[in-house]
C-alpha cells in the first residue's frame, strides 16, 4: 500500500495561493516542489502534501481540461479539526485570506460542527470537528 498522499491543484495566481494557504495554517514544505510555477505545503500532523501548480503546468501533465470551479465542484477536501473553536478560526482565516466561506460554521447531525470554504481558485474545502461523546 502507498504511504503518502499528494493533492495537486491548479491555480491562477501562485503568489496569491501561497499567501492564502499560509494564512490558513498550512506549512510550506521546503525542497524541490517550490519554484516559480509550483509550491508545496504540508497539511496537518500526518503531513499530507498539497502541491499547487500554475494552470498551464498542471494541464501539461494531466492531459485533460481543467474543471470550471465557478460552475461546478470537482472535489471537496475535508480537514479534521480538534475543536469547534478551531473550525471557527479556520473559517475566519479563510475569509480574511481572500477565500469565500460558503458554509458558515454550524452543528450538523448532533455531533459534527463544521464549515465550508473556497480557496481563491474556487477549490472547495470543509473543516469538521466530530464530538465523539455525542455520536449516536
Amino acid at each position: 500500500m502507498t504511504q503518502d498522499l499528494w493533492i495537486n491543484l491548479p491555480v491562477k495566481d501562485l503568489a496569491r495561493s501561497i499567501a492564502f494557504f499560509t494564512k490558513i495554517g498550512f506549512a510550506i514544505l521546503p525542497g524541490p516542489g517550490n519554484s516559480e510555477q509550483s509550491a508545496s505545503f504540508t497539511i496537518g500532523e500526518k503531513k499530507i502534501v498539497l502541491m499547487l501548480f500554475v494552470q498551464d503546468i498542471f494541464s501539461s501533465f494531466t492531459s485533460n481540461a481543467l474543471s470550471d470551479t465557478v460552475r461546478g465542484t470537482e472535489v471537496l477536501f475535508s480537514l479534521g479539526a480538534d475543536s469547534r473553536e478551531q473550525v471557527n478560526d479556520i473559517a475566519n482565516r479563510a475569509r480574511s485570506a481572500g477565500g469565500t466561506v460558503f458554509g458558515e460554521p454550524r452543528e450538523s447531525n448532533g455531533f459534527m460542527y463544521g464549515c465550508g470554504f473556497c480557496d481563491p481558485d474556487g477549490h472547495r474545502w470543509n473543516v469538521l470537528f466530530m464530538d465523539a461523546s455525542k455520536i449516536p
